[in-house]
């Protein structure tokens, strides 16, 4: 087209000798005008107005989408802006700018910002099980910035492990979970600091519980989750804890030092064995572990910034297959063996 062509030359012999960016772009500007008035006051078929597209209703469509695209670019031009001057605010002595960069969306988030990014740096977080749920658990406390993250499993990387635990590879296979977790988060993230413990939790190993912050639960077995609970309660430490079986999984935050029940306040009576099969006994959905473990992630964040209304007093429960999912309220037990003394 014979305007396009033009366009083209003005640029071209603009930069051939030197002249600056904003003479060329009034240069086209004042073409594009030239072509939208040839259309608007030459009669229908003129040779001259069939060689500029016909119709001013072309070009005034050209407008609007370059418009569209210098609007663009401003406001991404704009949002960089506002993450360069939030990152006096996090303290550049604390983040290196390859932090800055990475984090730069939780950055702009009005909830979580440069402090709460910042929270997330100097937090301890420990990890039980390595697992389906602690495979996102860990995968996204890592993205998100968690400075230390401990994490406690005494199992190895079996193939049937592969079909929902995404942390692990196939490459890994008989490799410790938690080293093969460690692994992954350190491709993920190299700014962390991940702490694996080849060992199950016991009462031995309780006490590590006390080092940290904040406790997610990702066991899959009753024994664990009392006893996990059993300590957090006794350290004073805020616990999140999930479950999942075949297509549905629940989740809730466990804070008695904050007014809200313990885990044995909601389940005060454990399950009879063989009432609630494992995963190993009665399968479970590839995607759910991730969807209850993103979840998990997200309260451990919130927790830790302050942002939003962790699900304290309240228990998730999510059916997959139905694509359903619901909260209900639960309440702490004055007679509650755990915690019932600490309300």
């Amino acid at each position: 087209m014979l305007v396009v062509a033009l366009a083209f030359a003005l640029w071209g012999l603009g930069w051939v000798f030197g002249t600056p960016k904003r003479l060329r772009w009034g240069a086209i500007a004042a073409l594009w005008l030239a072509a939208v008035l040839v259309n608007l006051l030459l009669p229908a078929g003129h040779p001259l107005r069939e060689e500029t597209g016909g119709d001013a209703r072309v070009w005034a469509a050209v407008a609007l989408g370059f418009g569209a695209v210098l609007g663009y670019r401003i406001l991404l031009k704009g949002l960089k802006n506002r993450v360069e001057l939030a990152a006096p605010v996090i303290m550049p002595a604390a983040f290196s700018s390859g932090e800055v960069e990475r984090y730069a969306r939780h950055i702009l988030l009005r909830e979580i910002g440069g402090p709460g990014q910042r929270k997330l740096k100097d937090a301890k977080v420990f990890v039980v099980g390595a697992g389906g749920l602690g495979s996102l658990v860990l995968l996204y406390l890592a993205a998100a910035g968690v400075g230390e993250i401990g994490v406690i499993d005494d199992d190895t990387v079996d193939p049937s492990n592969l079909q929902r635990q995404i942390i692990h590879a196939d490459q890994r296979i008989g490799m410790d979970k938690v080293r093969s977790a460690e692994i992954a988060m350190k491709a993920l993230n190299p700014y962390i600091l991940v702490k694996p413990y080849k060992r199950r939790l016991d009462e031995a190993s309780g006490g590590l519980i006390s080092e940290y912050d904040l406790v997610l639960d990702g066991s899959d077995n009753f024994d664990t989750r009392y006893l996990v609970n059993r300590l957090c309660v006794a350290a004073g430490k805020p616990l999140v804890a999930a479950a999942i079986t075949q297509w549905e999984g629940q989740l809730s935050v466990y804070d008695p030092a904050k007014g809200s029940p313990c885990y044995a306040c909601v389940f005060p009576v454990r399950p009879a064995p063989g009432m609630v099969p494992t995963c190993a006994e009665a399968g479970v959905a590839a995607p759910l572990p991730g969807v209850i473990g993103s979840m998990m992630a997200m309260e451990a964040v919130k927790l830790i910034t302050g942002a939003g209304a962790p699900l304290r007093g309240r228990l998730l429960i999510h059916d997959a297959l139905y694509g359903e999912t619901r909260v209900i309220g639960v309440k702490s037990r004055v007679d509650c063996a755990v915690c019932g003394v600490r309300h």
